[in-house]
């Protein structure tokens, strides 16, 4: 059996309180847990994952940003991720950053409710398995938002993961970039 490879976008949104934007969820994947904006990108119309994260704030936010105002973080791989509802997939997921704060209450839509949550406590909440353990780590690590000394400048570049789910109790990371964080 073919498993297959869905393309999408993760945005890491913050405010000027330094709260970061995460949905909620009401439908697969990740039905009933936290996971930042974002999308599949259309493949069909050979949309870039650019302009996919554009498309995707600009559908679940409300705001139109430009190329300038996000960056990209890193790059996820997923073999065989299994969602609740039972499904396998592989998952190649860009993740973006907006770079400057945006602000504006909590909304709720068909996907889920919108909520400005701390960082510090995202440890605690209900959030996939691999963002827990891999994908907020390396967020936190190269996000320019999180570091304000950084703003404007991204030194960190961005990173790359591949996570074998294949035993979700027991995945496999591999750090492919930077080489650096193969020595954790």
């Amino acid at each position: 059996m073919t498993i297959p490879y869905k393309i999408a976008v993760l945005i890491y949104v913050f405010n000027d309180q330094g709260k970061l934007l995460l949905l909620h969820r009401r439908k697969p994947p990740n039905q009933d847990l936290f996971s930042p904006i974002g999308g599949k990108l259309e493949q069909h119309l050979g949309e870039s994952p650019y302009a996919c994260a554009l498309r995707e704030i600009h559908e679940e936010i409300g705001i139109q940003l430009t190329l300038d105002d996000i960056h990209l973080l890193g790059i996820v791989s997923e073999n065989a991720y299994a969602s609740a509802a039972g499904t396998e997939s592989h998952w190649l997921m860009f993740c973006f950053e907006v770079t400057r704060p945006l602000n504006f209450p909590p909304v709720e839509f068909d996907e889920g409710r919108l909520e400005w949550i701390d960082p510090i406590i995202i440890p605690s909440l209900e959030i996939p398995k691999t963002d827990r353990e891999v994908i907020w780590p390396l967020v936190q690590q190269h996000s320019a938002m999180l570091h304000p000394v950084n703003r404007g400048r991204h030194p960190n570049a961005f990173f790359s993961v591949h996570i074998n789910c294949t035993d979700i109790n027991n995945f496999a990371v591999t750090y492919e970039h930077p080489r650096a964080a193969l020595d954790r």
